[in-house]
């Protein structure tokens, strides 16, 4: 078993990397020592142009990397279908091998994992958008055997602050973010930033989060503390800060992708700040971030926070999930196990919920909340 000092430790880096990104092939090669792995990789999958882009790596040659990249015309359709919610839940390790079916793609496995002596291929979705993964991935090496069920369990853990961490760092799109200017860098992003400690109290809010507290939408302040006016969001968002104050390794996925339903579809999401080197010198007394995003701030959200801010009931977020993956109203049918006249009256329910007619207003409009991945360098 881990142990809770290490595993502190590693949630600890990876949060400074929704800060400083440059920091994730060190801490990709922290959490893949401490699972006995070889190598790791952070991969974004466009699954509508067939695309495949290495954001992060380590312990991989350059010539596994240009091999991989080869793939791209084929392999996104293989991770479409592995990692389709039916088959394979957000946060879920999941080992290549078990899924790989028919010549080709066994083939293209093959030629990816054995040059390399790689016994298995771990791979778990971190971010699900409209038409995208990010998958973090793991790699064993055939002389040290199978990953057993503790090693994935680490995995597990792990797996909500890195998406926390990604969500986080391409909603900021930035390279790092510099100490001495903290202030003025926060003013700079379309997204509402707060910087609160105990019981919600407001130590910094940027530009945009002011003007949001001076509309009273979607957040307010309140005797200097953070308020949210849907109480249940309100409750998420403090218990998520309480954890990040108290104990980083506890938040799980509190915090993450919470529906505000406001007017403007608002979605937050809550950083900890009370550990870490880096992000204690950025704001000494500070127990969290909150980052509070609209439509128009195009946000990394996930698919279940647009559903929850719609009122969609579980049936249509789960059509929402096919329609914005590509999938037709029959391939919806057949993914979800339901007849196409089912299929027709959820997507229905869900044109009169969001205020859309055609299935192509559907889709631009989540493109417009949830946009691509950020890639570095561009």
């Amino acid at each position: 078993m881990l142990a809770a000092r290490r595993l502190s430790d590693l949630i600890g880096m990876i949060y400074d990397c929704a800060i400083e990104p440059d920091r994730w092939p060190r801490t990709i090669a922290e959490i893949c020592e401490t699972i006995g792995c070889l190598s790791g990789l952070l991969v974004l999958v466009d699954l509508r142009r067939p695309q495949l882009r290495l954001a992060y790596t380590w312990g991989l040659t350059s010539k596994w990397e240009r091999r991989f990249l080869s793939y791209s015309d084929s392999l996104p359709g293989f991770y479409a279908r592995a990692f389709s919610k039916a088959l394979c839940a957000d946060g879920e390790p999941l080992v290549l091998s078990s899924v790989v079916s028919g010549a080709y793609a066994e083939s293209a496995y093959a030629d990816l994992t054995r040059p390399e002596g790689i016994s298995e291929a771990m791979q778990t979705v971190v971010l699900r958008a409209a038409g995208r993964l990010a998958v973090f991935g793991a790699n064993r090496h055939e002389s040290t055997g199978k990953l057993s069920d503790d090693e994935r369990n680490v995995m597990r853990l792990l797996v909500p602050h890195i998406r926390r961490a990604v969500a986080i760092s391409d909603l900021l799109d930035v390279k790092s973010i510099e100490i001495a200017t903290l202030a003025a860098t926060l003013d700079s992003f379309n997204a509402g930033i707060l910087v609160v400690g105990d019981g919600s109290h407001i130590l910094h809010a940027n530009r945009a989060a002011r003007d949001m507290m001076s509309k009273r939408e979607p957040i307010a302040a309140v005797n200097g503390a953070l308020a949210v006016r849907d109480a249940q969001a309100g409750a998420e968002i403090a218990n998520a800060i309480e954890l990040a104050r108290a104990d980083e390794a506890t938040i799980g996925a509190n915090g993450i992708g919470v529906a505000l339903r406001s007017e403007g579809a608002a979605v937050a999401h809550v950083l900890p700040l009370a550990r870490g080197e880096l992000r204690t010198r950025l704001a000494p007394q500070a127990a969290a971030a909150v980052f509070i995003t609209q439509p128009v701030d195009a946000p990394p959200q996930e698919l279940g926070a647009i559903a929850a801010n719609y009122g969609l009931t579980p049936a249509e977020a789960r059509m929402l999930a096919c329609v914005a993956s590509g999938a037709t109203v029959g391939e919806a049918a057949e993914m979800l196990d339901i007849s196409a006249n089912t299929a027709k009256t959820h997507l229905a329910h869900i044109f009169s919920k969001i205020g859309v007619t055609r299935q192509a207003d559907l889709i631009a409009l989540i493109n417009r909340i949830v946009p691509p991945v950020h890639r570095p360098g561009n």
